[in-house]
């Protein structure tokens, strides 16, 4: 069974950078695209970043020129740069078993990492 399993985090001032890496644990073979998304307490989960199994990449407006998400075969990253308090959140990886991740909804995600906390200070 593939997991995904995340790491990295952390607070952070803002303008500063931090890290997120996320790791399908039981990747044994097959094709995954991934996602980011973010949520913060008593908001809906917001869709940030996707990377296909090809790497094409797909930003939202509110990180587009500041995050940048890669990835391996089983491995997915996402640098954020000049981070802002509106940042905070708390970030998920997601993947799922396809070629591309064109959609921007968690239900189209059947596999989910459990989640690291990011806080931006001012």
């Amino acid at each position: 069974q593939v997991l995904p399993v995340q790491s990295g985090g952390g607070s952070v001032e803002t303008g500063g950078n931090l890290r997120l890496s996320c790791v399908l644990s039981g990747y044994i073979s097959g094709t995954f695209c991934m996602g980011w998304f973010r949520q913060v307490p008593g908001k809906e989960q917001e869709w940030i970043a996707g990377i296909d199994s090809d790497g094409f990449t797909r930003y939202s407006d509110s990180v587009k020129g500041r995050f940048i998400v890669s990835r391996a075969p089983a491995e997915t990253n996402l640098q954020m740069n000049s981070l802002k308090p509106e940042d905070t959140a708390m970030y998920y990886c997601a993947a799922a078993r396809a070629f591309k991740c064109s959609s921007r909804f968690p239900r189209d995600f059947p596999l989910w990492g459990q989640g690291t906390q990011v806080l931006v200070s001012s």
